[in-house]
């Protein structure tokens, strides 16, 4: 028999068997010690410390025997104690702005395969854009006694690392700069990405283009707009202001923004968008016009080649990212750095349709 919760429909049974053979007393918190796997095995605690560890110097049958009561009690290594004796705790943390961004996914995975290269396990958490978050989050993972951090940092002042860093944390920022500290930091070319992205617009007849970004205080939304207005200045075009917005990439302050830049007696013919959110709503509005109107984006995003047309974008390698960072903390690690570098990778324009149609009219 069970109960059922009248919040969520589920059917709640309790499992009473299962722990017939198990400590009594509370079900959590307990887990069997070294102690207990050498009481039901009938030896020393160095004994069992052997098998664990994989050290001669036991026989076959008590190491049978051991195993045996390992086995019985469910126990585990622990493999904090056993590493802070070594010096290092076999774990890293990735600070990261949003975990629901599709273009952090390839990045933290690539940050965790070259951890778990390395022997390390990843911890990762979401500033959500909050630079007290962001350090209240880093702080929480130095505390905890990680060997190195990976940050995409939200704030612009990041001394409150130095003391971690003088400690002995590795720590490499990725997609940012770190803000009023000398530190290892890997970039994508934001500026020349959108330079490419709009001159290429440019190159298709357009002298009327939009840009909507990001916050301004964001370096990459403000590397991209001086990428924006480097192509246009390239190419002699003035920039009215009402051709460009920055601000939070909510779907209701992009719509506003693009709607404004569509209407009135001479609208934008083309549209450069600062990251794929900002695309996404822009594609949305574009659906619902009747004129047409070209668009590049900065940073691809799933079926934009789906779309009819397809979506032209400026190609950033967000896994190229994580994998570059999380080298460069390793080799900190194994002290094989010495100052700190600026390493910045490619972008690629990836043409798809929406950013080679010339201007209507």
């Amino acid at each position: 028999m069970g109960t059922t919760d009248d919040r969520t429909g589920q059917r709640i049974v309790p499992e009473t068997t299962r722990r017939a053979d198990r400590h009594p007393g509370n079900r959590y918190g307990n887990r069997p010690t070294m102690k207990d796997v050498a009481a039901r095995a009938g030896v020393g605690l160095k004994t069992v410390s052997r098998v664990v560890n994989g050290e001669p110097g036991v026989t076959p049958d008590t190491e049978r025997r051991v195993q045996e009561a390992i086995d019985a009690l469910g126990f585990r290594r622990n493999d904090s104690a056993r590493v802070l004796r070594k010096g290092r705790t076999a774990s890293i943390g990735l600070v990261l702005e949003d975990l629901a961004d599709p273009f952090y996914g390839p990045l933290s995975r690539a940050v965790e395969e070259v951890a778990r290269s390395h022997g390390a396990l990843l911890i990762n958490g979401s500033s959500a854009e909050d630079p007290e978050r962001e350090r209240e989050l880093a702080l929480a993972l130095c505390a905890r006694r990680v060997d190195g951090l990976v940050v995409i940092p939200a704030g612009d002042d990041h001394r409150y690392l130095e003391p971690e860093i003088r400690a002995g944390v590795a720590t490499v920022f990725v997609d940012r700069p770190a803000g009023r500290i000398d530190a290892d930091v890997v970039l994508s070319d934001n500026f020349g990405g959108a330079r490419d992205g709009v001159a290429h617009l440019i190159a298709h007849g357009h002298r009327r283009i939009g840009f909507i970004g990001d916050m301004p205080r964001i370096h990459t939304a403000a590397e991209r707009l001086r990428g924006y207005r480097a192509a246009m200045e390239d190419a002699g075009i003035p920039v009215e202001d009402r051709w460009m917005s920055l601000g939070v990439t909510s779907p209701e302050r992009v719509r506003r923004a693009a709607q404004e830049m569509l209407s009135g007696p001479d609208p934008v013919t083309a549209v450069f968008t600062g990251n794929n959110r900002v695309t996404v709503t822009v594609v949305r509005v574009l659906f619902e016009q009747s004129r047409q109107v070209a668009l590049v984006g900065f940073d691809d995003f799933e079926l934009a080649d789906l779309l009819r047309p397809g979506v032209t974008v400026v190609a950033q390698d967000a896994a190229a990212l994580g994998r570059t960072a999380a080298e460069r903390l390793f080799r900190q690690l194994d002290g094989g750095l010495v100052a700190p570098e600026r390493i910045e990778l490619p972008t690629r324009l990836i043409t798809r349709g929406s950013g080679e149609l010339p201007p209507a009219g």
